[in-house]
């Protein structure tokens, strides 16, 4: 699924795929800002950790879990 993050005060956004659904990221968010961590971290299909903090977490746009299709539609 794609995630993108938009920061404060930040022109770009963090954009990324990753495996965990949809109930997860929104989850894993929504517990930092309740508890008030400082930051909450999500991963990527690579692997890869985001660290974001939530002080300055402007907005998370989550995309559907559905596969893309390729080709034509006939």
């Amino acid at each position: 699924m794609d995630i993108r993050i938009g920061i404060t005060n930040s022109p770009r956004e963090i954009s990324f795929e990753s495996s965990q659904s949809a109930a997860d990221v929104q989850q894993v968010i929504q517990t930092a800002l309740e508890s008030g961590a400082k930051l909450f971290t999500l991963v990527d299909n690579r692997g890869t950790a985001y660290l974001v903090p939530t002080e300055t977490f402007g907005y998370a746009e989550i995309g559907s879990e559905e596969a893309r299709r390729v080709g034509f539609v006939s």
